[in-house]
Order: structure tokens, then sequence, then C-alpha cells
């Protein structure tokens, strides 16, 4: 499998997922699957600025993500697969059973969000899309940085404040 990592963070494509996880992965991708962006030629060109000349960035909507995916996995360098959010990444895992991991990298502080970790605020509709993630079977856990020690989801759960 060419994906090493699916990752939620709301700020999709930034240094700590070129250069933290980039590197240490040698990626050789990056699928950004946003409904939006993939609709959005200068929010594309913004991202591709981010990113490193050896890297390759693709953009999806959700349903041209699952009917990619294939391809992306049978590439030969490593990539990950990047969400905005619990609902990008709970449609991906519904519609697809091979994703069997998803870190929760970063979703940030807005209005009626609950802290978690110091890079993890959540709503309850957002909790709900974790829980039915991992109900399908898919390990969740956060860890923002590749050597950081993951957080399982019922860890997550339980935790208030940052």
């Amino acid at each position: 499998m060419a994906i090493e990592v699916y990752r939620i963070d709301d700020r999709l494509v930034h240094g700590q997922v070129v250069v933290g996880w980039g590197q240490p992965l040698a990626l050789g991708f990056i699928v950004l699957v946003d409904d939006q962006v993939a609709e959005s030629d200068w929010e594309q060109d913004l991202y591709r600025m981010g990113v490193p000349p050896e890297m390759t960035v693709h953009f999806e909507s959700v349903a041209t993500a699952l009917a990619h995916l294939p391809e992306y996995r049978a590439l030969p360098e490593p990539g990950l697969l990047l969400a905005g959010g619990t609902a990008t990444m709970r449609a991906l895992v519904e519609g697809d059973a091979g994703i069997r991991q998803v870190n929760v990298g970063g979703l940030h502080h807005r209005a009626g969000r609950s802290p978690r970790l110091r890079y993890v605020f959540l709503d309850e509709s957002e909790e709900a899309d974790l829980r039915a993630v991992a109900a399908r079977g898919v390990e969740v856990s956060a860890q923002d940085v590749p050597g950081a020690v993951p957080v399982p989801l019922s860890e997550l759960l339980a935790r208030s404040g940052g």
C-alpha cells in the first residue's frame, strides 16, 4: 500500500505535513481530499506552493478520491492522504474498506469545539464521525508528528482540556 498515512488536519498542507511527516516517510505524493479545494484552481495553486518539487500533490473531491484510491495505492512511492475534517474522512472510510488507520493530526480551536489535546479540538459531530470511523474497525489515534506518542481515540475522547 503506497498510502502510508491517512490524516485529518484542518490546516491541510503545511510544514508539519510536508517536513514533519514527509521527510521521515520519504513521501512522494500527497492526496488532498476536499470538495471545495478540488473545485478551486487558486486554492490548489496556494497549496502547491507549500510542497517541495520532489513531492506531488493531487487534489480530489471525496467522490474522485474514492475512485482513484486503488491507483494511489499502486504507486511505488509512499504517500499521505490528507482530509481537512472528520466528515470527509468518515465519507472516505465508509466508501473504502481499505483504510485501516486514521491519524488525527490537527483540528484547531473554533467556536463549538472542546479541547482534547493542544492540537485537537472537537465538537459533537466530529466526535460522532470519529466514533463511526472506529466502529468500522479503523484504528483512530491523534498524533501531531511522527515522534510523538499516538493517543488512542478512547483516550482522546475521554480528555478535556489541552
